[in-house]
């Protein structure tokens, strides 16, 4: 396997994105609807305050999206919370660990967030547990969090603190 590289996205990458997000694997576990727009994807990655995209990619193909969004309210400009999403193809594969990892030396040493935060849905235990391996911890539960599959599902609250 060839080296998994991270970048910032670009706006080249909006339909691989997208079509990264339409698949029933990946939605599944994310708020995103099925049928995501080109439209939708296009006014997503333009720049707005404080959202920083991420990319990963393989022989110059984009299997990975990470978004992060640094709050813009000042008493919690410190904190962050970010979407992950990895194509259904790579899963398990280190994909999402890269993305994270650059995410985290990002807030850590470039953007002064200490605090990031996330939701994931309480049975996916693949996610709990790459968000445990880089120091997230589960802070509470969110019951009938969201609608999956004509269901409601709970969710966790995570977020890792960064070490002092």
């Amino acid at each position: 396997m060839s080296d998994i590289v991270i970048r910032h996205a670009e706006p080249k990458d909006v339909d691989a994105i997208r079509q990264i997000h339409a698949q029933p694997e990946v939605y599944r576990n994310t708020l995103q609807v099925p049928h995501p727009s080109e439209s939708m994807w296009r006014e997503r990655m333009t720049d707005r305050p404080g959202i920083k995209q991420l990319v990963a990619c393989v022989d110059d193909i984009v299997v990975g999206h990470l978004a992060i969004d640094v709050s813009q309210r000042p008493r919690r400009s410190h904190v962050a919370d970010f979407g992950i999403c990895v194509d259904a193809q790579w899963h398990n594969r280190g994909v999402a660990s890269a993305l994270i990892r650059t995410m985290i030396d990002m807030c850590d040493n470039w953007l002064r967030v200490n605090r990031i935060e996330l939701t994931v849905f309480a049975d996916n235990a693949p996610a709990v547990a790459v968000y445990r391996k880089f120091g997230f911890e589960i802070e509470g539960t969110g019951k009938q969090f969201a609608l999956r599959d004509g269901e409601y599902v709970d969710a966790y609250y995570m977020a890792r603190v960064k070490p002092h």
